[in-house]
């Protein structure tokens, strides 16, 4: 067996371990567990120094999860509205989302797809290759989202076919992966691996990172193997209360990422996911956060601050809110240190 399936195999999942480390309710913990199940990586729930540790929140079931809020959907991003296949989801004209695997290495407690592990989450070969086929004759995509679960959790051979059957679509373009794997199974990325991605140029992959901590000697390592096999890298990062709703802790990912060759590419504004009341933020917060960003970083560390809007609307742009007034084409602007300066705007 590869190393990086007896680590995946040595993740917690009895609730029981959970509830003796932590001194946490055990009865509570197997109610959350029956609604979304748990998986943490050894080596990521041994980091953790206590419950208030944003690695805790992160993975940890929490009993506030069963609390139910009306403004709160089993559907955010009206995943099923847009669904053309089992796996396949296009919102948008030029681009789909092909979902590949049903497994991930940690269960984020504010998944957007929990209702798909309410049961096992089974994605089949047939549905694989349906996908496929509606990626094949949809002339119009130029763009494909590889997604799941964890993509990079299939085996390499399996990836390879999957690669290939969409590459062999000349009108698709550009190929990306979403994967959470570099820190939470960074063993995965292995030379073998790279070797297939490489194949599959221009290939991007998304990484989601929440917070600086995340990152470990083998992350960092797992980071410049793909970063050294010629792939780019962007990051995909949700604002979480209690986990990174603080500037000076976002300002540190995202120095963390650039550090790693790894260009913030998002914040999400996090989803309107059944059971996640708990982990949301203000708007008022996230323009906040990225208005602390912009001036006291480079831009190359102000990712785009979204929200995906719920029905499957799709990515809107949060701003950061710069311009005071407007007066006779006289825009008032403050600027990062609040300083304020007047651009003349000219007329159509």
């Amino acid at each position: 067996m590869e190393k990086w399936k007896k680590v995946l195999s040595g993740a917690v999942c009895d609730i029981e371990e959970i509830a003796r480390k932590f001194d946490l309710p055990l009865e509570e913990l197997q109610q959350v567990n029956s609604v979304f199940p748990c998986r943490i990586p050894r080596s990521w729930l041994e980091r953790i120094k206590s419950p208030r540790d944003p690695l805790f929140k992160q993975c940890v079931p929490d009993p506030a999860e069963l609390i139910a809020d009306q403004s709160l959907m089993n559907d955010p991003l009206g995943e099923i509205r847009h669904r053309k296949s089992e796996v396949i989801v296009q919102k948008y004209p030029d681009r789909c989302l092909f979902l590949v695997s049903g497994e991930c290495g940690m269960y984020c407690r504010f998944c957007t797809r929990k209702r798909k592990f309410r049961q096992p989450f089974i994605i089949t070969q047939q549905d694989i290759e349906e996908g496929l086929s509606y990626i094949q004759n949809h002339t119009n995509l130029r763009d494909v989202l590889i997604s799941g679960g964890d993509p990079l959790l299939l085996d390499d051979e399996f990836l390879d076919h999957i690669l290939a059957g969409v590459r062999a679509a000349r009108h698709i373009k550009i190929i990306r992966i979403g994967t959470r794997t570099p820190g939470v199974l960074p063993e995965r990325i292995t030379g073998k691996l790279v070797k297939v991605l490489k194949k599959y140029q221009p290939l991007y992959i998304n990484i989601h990172f929440n917070h600086p901590d995340e990152f470990t000697e083998k992350t960092c390592l797992a980071l410049k193997r793909l970063a050294d096999g010629g792939i780019v890298l962007g990051s995909q990062t949700v604002l979480l209360k209690g986990v990174n709703d603080d500037p000076e802790v976002m300002r540190q990912l995202m120095w963390k990422l650039l550090e790693n060759r790894v260009r913030p590419y998002y914040i999400f504004v996090c989803d309107l996911v059944y059971g996640t009341e708990h982990f949301r933020t203000p708007l008022s917060k996230a323009r906040e956060i990225i208005t602390a960003l912009r001036g006291w970083s480079s831009g190359m560390a102000n990712p785009h601050l979204v929200i995906d809007l719920p029905g499957g609307g799709g990515k809107v742009p949060v701003n950061a809110e710069y311009l005071l007034q407007a007066d006779n084409g006289k825009l008032l602007y403050k600027n990062y240190c609040g300083e304020e300066y007047i651009y003349p705007d000219i007329e159509e």
